[in-house]
């Protein structure tokens, strides 16, 4: 079936193409490099931990089942499989615990797919001719964030709400991009990789209810966009206006009510990678402000959990679909994709990180306890503000005295509007990797991605990246 309307950006997958294949090292401005640079770190420390969770493992076993050739880094596991191999299992690792940066727009974590990408395709050129820079590693990631995250912004919310999950779906075009610069493709073969990935993306939001699946829907994507672009490179075709097709095309089959002018806005101009933002809590970035009003509510009226009568949480439309279900020991996914179970650890414990994601603690009682005490609606005037306040929240405290306090949040801790500073992704880095390694290679890892652009050859640093870890006594 073919379709007589017409595109919905004419030439927009060409125009994408072009800017990713003439993307140069020096055309990106510093501080899109420091940002850039600060992801990475912040994948890296959710590559690290991700390898010690018993998901990565059984994916990482099945790579090791295929026996293939050995030339990338399985990133915290001390052993190497083939690039795609490594992507699948890494971008699964990257996303495996709910710490992975975050694009609000798009909804997309471009650092777990992007980060695997890079680094394996970046192994494999070493083999093929002699080395591979830091530069090299840097600016590809840009490309696949800048692409990756315009498509995700186009495909707009209508996507999540049709049931598609982000991460496997928009995240195709961030691995597909993120290859085919690493693999230097012309712009022609660019345009075919993204015509692949298009083909490829896929990814159900019913999978955070529980099951494993969605941390691979994260390395299927970034295994996808390598499979493109190596065969772009060898002129297998894609499909050309993938993204911009009226029928059978990316935003016109995954979004009905896509907003395709988001796909080239100020392309070249405005730096999509300057919008990320990263996690302080391991949980879904949705419920983040709520986690945050909570705290800043108990900290400033001295209030413990068992001060507190009841807890009243207004959220946009997305958020309240997203996260507001009733909770049920499920898994460790669930917990981290659930308002209710993350506002009791904030109030018992004060905090959302790995501790409190352990399986003993998803049926504590106290926890279940506290649960009860929460209700969930919209709230009409965040629902007023629009997309841009989806993650905002209105939190409401009766203490068992009769006290009532309440406070509005706009921007979670860590998004572009109220980010952490380079200082907290660095704590946060630390925080994340000092259960499963030691903290002399930690500092090492800190220190060479500080100074990732001026490595001349990866391959020096790999065997860092890619030393076992250790399984943290909380996560048995």
């Amino acid at each position: 079936m073919s379709s007589n309307k017409p595109p919905l950006l004419p030439d927009a997958t060409r125009d994408l193409a072009r800017f990713g294949a003439a993307l140069r090292y020096d055309d990106i401005p510093a501080e899109v490099i420091t940002r850039i640079k600060l992801s990475l770190l912040d994948s890296l420390g959710c590559c690290l931990f991700g390898a010690t969770l018993p998901w990565t493992k059984k994916v990482a076993a099945l790579a090791e089942q295929e026996a293939a050739k050995p030339v990338a880094t399985l990133i915290g596991l001390g052993r190497k499989t083939s690039a795609s191999l490594a992507a699948l299992v890494n971008g699964t690792s990257g996303h495996a615990f709910e710490l992975d940066d975050i694009h609000k727009e798009s909804i997309v974590h471009a650092g777990s797919i992007a980060t695997p990408v890079a680094l394996g395709l970046g192994e494999m050129n070493v083999l093929k001719s002699g080395k591979t820079s830091g530069r090299d590693v840097l600016t590809a990631m840009v490309a696949g964030y800048e692409i990756g995250h315009r498509v995700g912004n186009a495909a707009t919310m209508r996507l999540f709400f049709r049931g598609f999950h982000p991460q496997g779906t928009s995240g195709a075009f961030v691995s597909a991009a993120t290859a085919a610069r690493m693999l230097n493709l012309d712009a022609k073969q660019f345009q075919h990789a993204l015509g692949m990935a298009g083909s490829q993306a896929g990814g159900l939001m019913a999978a955070q209810e529980g099951a494993m699946v969605k941390r691979f829907h994260s390395g299927r994507a970034a295994q996808s966009g390598i499979y493109a672009a190596q065969l772009a490179a060898d002129g297998f075709t894609g499909i050309l206006d993938a993204l911009e097709a009226p029928y059978g095309g990316y935003l016109s089959t995954y979004s009905d009510k896509p907003n395709p002018s988001r796909l080239t806005d100020g392309l070249g101009k405005t730096w999509e990678t300057l919008n990320v933002g990263y996690k302080p809590h391991a949980s879904v970035t949705s419920i983040h402000s709520a986690l945050d009003a909570l705290s800043e509510l108990m900290k400033e009226h001295g209030l413990k959990a068992a001060d507190i009568g009841r807890v009243e949480t207004g959220l946009s439309p997305m958020t309240h679909v997203h996260c507001a279900w009733e909770y049920k020991a499920q898994g460790v996914t669930a917990a981290q994709m659930n308002l209710y179970y993350g506002m009791a650890v904030i109030a018992l414990d004060g905090a959302a990180f790995t501790e409190q994601f352990r399986e003993a603690r998803l049926s504590d009682p106290q926890i279940l306890d506290f649960i009860s005490r929460i209700t969930a609606h919209v709230d009409p005037e965040i629902e007023t503000m629009g997309a841009p306040f989806r993650h905002a929240s209105r939190v409401k405290i009766t203490a068992r005295n009769g006290k009532v306090y309440e406070k509005l949040s706009l921007h979670r801790r860590g998004s572009p509007e109220n980010p952490l500073s380079p200082e907290e992704v660095v704590h946060k880095f630390r925080n994340v990797v000092a259960p499963c390694m030691d903290k002399t290679a930690a500092e090492k890892i800190i220190t060479t991605v500080n100074q990732f652009e001026t490595l001349a050859d990866i391959s020096t640093v790999m065997p860092l990246l890619g030393a076992a870890v250790r399984t943290p006594k909380i996560m048995l």
